[in-house]
């Protein structure tokens, strides 16, 4: 066993709360004559994209970043409704305030996500129990359903959380985690792509089983630095701590789309959601960035970026997505299609830049 294999000195309480398809939940609560049908939150032009889809809509196989057309063949009544992210991010805020009466270790994903570590704040109680009451707090205070998994490190409260959605809550217990990964397959892995979970499966690597049995060596060769997690987390092993204030300097989001971008007004309104949840992190933590940075990965998994820096900050989300969308008009459309785009703002006006490097929608 390597160093890194040796447990934590202390057990850590982690829970990771996931809101319950939200952009689409928060559309079906604000309009009762959604409620128990097949909604999807996007355009329904030709070049439209889902940016969220109801439960009743995943039933047909609709989901986030699948082109709208193809979503609506899936689901014929499927009801298209134009985002309101203003309202998504005042939800979000409600949900936030909740998570801080807990602990002030809390480290949020995106609009809809996050970490809290509760191990020092717990009072005795287990974090199952707060678990528990912070997701009916988060139903009485905004109609709204959430999943929850507890673990003792990140990566396998994260795993928990979709284990029972939606408005479910699992636990992995120490004596369950090095086990518990063993049958998942590799693309479930939080920190495994569909790109690398491709390359590890062209390996005959399909499970975390089959993860496990490679050794450190072989991982380090074939993926890097990231070898090492792969390793670890194959094993339950996690020493990520819930960082409130990681500090980088640059907030990025980015999407890897299950049907490639072959327009640009297709690659545009992907960039609506992208935008919003860049502007949604730097507008927490005060932060005014000057260099917006366009992320592409084609169908053939090249990868380009293109940047353009302003002489002064960014002054609004609007302006972020133009500049974006700009950048992609330089290199969009393109005959391989774009299977992924990411937005990232730099060049903060102080030191204190937070990452906040997001995962988008559910």
């Amino acid at each position: 066993m390597t160093p890194d294999a040796q447990p934590d000195p202390g057990l850590r309480k982690i829970i990771h709360v996931d809101m319950d398809a939200f952009f689409a939940s928060v559309e079906q609560r604000d309009f009762p004559e959604l409620r128990g049908k097949p909604v999807a939150v996007g355009g329904s032009s030709a070049r439209g994209v889902v940016a969220a889809a109801s439960y009743e809509a995943r039933v047909f196989g609709v989901r986030s970043a699948m082109p709208s057309v193809r979503a609506a063949r899936l689901c014929p009544d499927l009801i298209f409704v134009r985002h309101r992210f203003d309202v998504y991010r005042a939800v979000s805020q409600q949900i936030r305030a909740i998570f801080h009466d807990y602990t002030p270790l809390v480290e949020p994903l995106s609009l809809d996500e996050a970490y809290l570590d509760v191990t020092d704040t717990a009072g005795g109680r287990t974090a199952t129990a707060i678990a528990k009451e912070i997701r009916a707090r988060i139903r009485e205070t905004t109609q709204l359903t959430a999943s929850a998994g507890v673990s003792y490190n990140k990566f396998l409260a994260k795993l928990a959380s979709d284990q029972n959605k939606p408005d479910g809550l699992c636990v992995i217990t120490p004596d369950r985690g090095p086990d518990f990964v063993l049958s998942l397959p590799v693309g479930k892995f939080h920190g495994i792509g569909p790109a690398t979970a491709g390359k590890m499966q062209a390996m005959g690597i399909h499970t975390g089983a089959d993860l496990r049995a490679q050794d450190l060596d072989f991982l380090t060769r074939r993926f890097g630095k990231s070898g090492r997690y792969y390793w670890n987390i194959s094993r339950g092993i996690d020493h990520r701590r819930v960082s409130p204030d990681r500090i980088r300097k640059s907030a990025g989001a980015e999407n890897t789309f299950s049907a490639d971008l072959m327009t640009l007004d297709q690659a545009c309104e992907a960039l609506v959601p992208l935008a919003a949840k860049v502007w949604a992190a730097v507008s927490r933590h005060g932060l005014h960035g000057r260099t917006v940075t366009l992320k592409v990965k084609f169908s053939d998994f090249r990868q380009i970026t293109r940047a353009r820096s302003l002489t002064r900050p960014v002054a609004s989300e609007a302006e972020l997505l133009a500049t974006a969308g700009d950048l992609a008009a330089g290199v969009l459309p393109d005959p391989r299609g774009a299977r992924l785009l990411g937005i990232a703002l730099s060049g903060f006006e102080h030191e204190d830049a937070y990452d906040a490097q997001l995962s988008l929608f559910d």
